[in-house]
């Protein structure tokens, strides 16, 4: 099969295989072994978690960098464009090896019938074996022991952080999801795990496969000071480092702590100076991203579950905020609403809710009703252009605005954003 453009290419994909999510690795498998993809020539960190997933890839993708290697990233979902998730040293593949990677896929796959994720991740590993990469940093997309990118084994597992999400596919306890993340770990291999509190379950799968351990406040660690944040961890040979008045960082110090250990088990050569800079440097869209938008003070934010809320109400709250905080907020119907708005209503002003022309998306409707449960009244709901008009005209200049509940919510906010009226900060 060949389509024109990788716009057909996913359009076909979207309505390919019967259910959107199917997890389990028989069917994927099958076809990476024709496609001799099992095997990487690369050492490959894998990076699983509740939060924080992207920051950790992107943290260690850009430390390795650092050191010269070459380096392919799989992320997901993507924000505007689907080529952000395949990434070859720094830049996104493009369309035309990205339908190319869907062609030989296709054809391997030969009436095996794969989702869209699965052909995402496929695509992602034929370009990275192609271009005889150094290092391949993959995200897990939803959970980890079933999900399509375990089916490459890990040099370096990676656990962020464990709370609740997903519950239908992955359980609804700390213990059941911890299982499934650790399902990434390999025999002997090292683990990384940022969680400062990580259940039974997946210490006990650690320990089951002899895996040496690096737990944050165990292997290393991390604290935070008024202008700058301090690292401690373990090399690979087993040595005491650490690393003081690193910047701070928009991104979650866990994750940068998480990312740096990386480094040091991957025995990458970087000096003090290096990490600082490049952790000082690094943003990613999406992640209390601060941008200047007709005066207002915009922070974007991908937070949809509750510990993602308390981590944003955290970072507003040390924010500083110039008069009032106006929150524009649009949710997935699926996700545990009330819980995650909650932890931003003390720290809100104003409530706008947005509707997202999103099958799974909640519509303004519901959000109204979650915020009403919690003693809220919206100042305004609408589609995004309508809300941040609204929202505009509502503040003041230097006032701050808050666009947080999705990836589809920054994406929609990011689109709305022109060039010319969006400025980073």
């Amino acid at each position: 099969m060949q389509f024109d453009s990788l716009d057909q290419w996913l359009a076909w994909l979207e309505q390919a295989h019967p259910r959107e999510i199917d997890l389990g690795l028989e069917r994927i498998r099958q076809v990476a072994e024709k496609m001799g993809l099992l095997r990487p020539s690369a050492r490959v960190v894998t990076v699983a978690g509740t939060n924080g997933k992207g920051s950790c890839v992107a943290a260690v993708a850009a430390l390795a960098t650092a050191t010269g290697l070459r380096v392919g990233v799989y992320t997901s979902p993507h924000l505007l464009h689907y080529n952000e998730r395949i990434s070859v040293c720094g830049q996104p593949a493009s369309d035309q090896r990205i339908c190319t990677a869907f062609s030989r896929i296709h054809a391997a796959a030969d009436g095996i019938s794969l989702t869209y994720f699965e052909y995402g991740t496929l695509a992602a590993l034929e370009i990275f074996q192609a271009e005889a990469l150094d290092l391949w940093v993959l995200e897990v997309g939803l959970g980890g022991r079933l999900d399509a990118v375990n089916l490459i084994d890990a040099d370096i597992a990676v656990v962020t952080s464990i709370d609740l999400d997903h519950q239908d596919w992955l359980g609804d306890t700390r213990e059941a999801i911890g299982r499934e993340k650790i399902g990434i770990a390999r025999a002997g291999r090292p683990v990384v795990c940022a969680d400062p509190n990580p259940p039974p379950s997946l210490c006990a799968r650690v320990a089951e496969l002899n895996a040496p351990e690096y737990f944050l406040d165990k292997a290393f660690g991390w604290s935070q000071g008024d202008a700058g944040w301090r690292w401690w961890g373990t090399s690979a040979t087993g040595q005491t480092r650490s690393l003081d008045d690193l910047p701070l960082s928009s991104l979650p110090l866990p994750s940068m702590a998480a990312a740096i250990q990386v480094a040091h088990v991957l025995s990458l050569d970087l000096t003090h100076a290096q990490i600082s800079h490049v952790l000082g440097e690094l943003q990613l869209p999406g992640r209390f991203q601060q941008l200047e938008y007709q005066g207002r003070r915009l922070i974007l934010d991908v937070a949809h579950n509750p510990a993602a809320g308390r981590y944003l109400a955290e970072r507003l709250k040390a924010f500083p905020v110039k008069g009032r905080v106006s929150a524009l907020v649009a949710m997935m119907a699926d996700k545990d609403r009330r819980e995650t708005l909650a932890a931003l209503v003390p720290w809100v002003d104003n409530w706008f809710a947005v509707s997202l022309p999103v099958t799974r998306a909640a519509t303004a409707d519901q959000l109204k009703v979650d915020l009403a449960e919690l003693g809220v009244q919206l100042a305004g709901q609408g589609t995004m252009a309508e809300c941040l008009a609204a929202a505009v005209a509502a503040t003041e200049a230097d006032e701050t605005l808050v666009i947080w509940g999705s990836f589809y919510t920054v994406a929609a906010a990011l689109a709305q954003l022109a060039p010319a009226s969006g400025r980073q900060l």
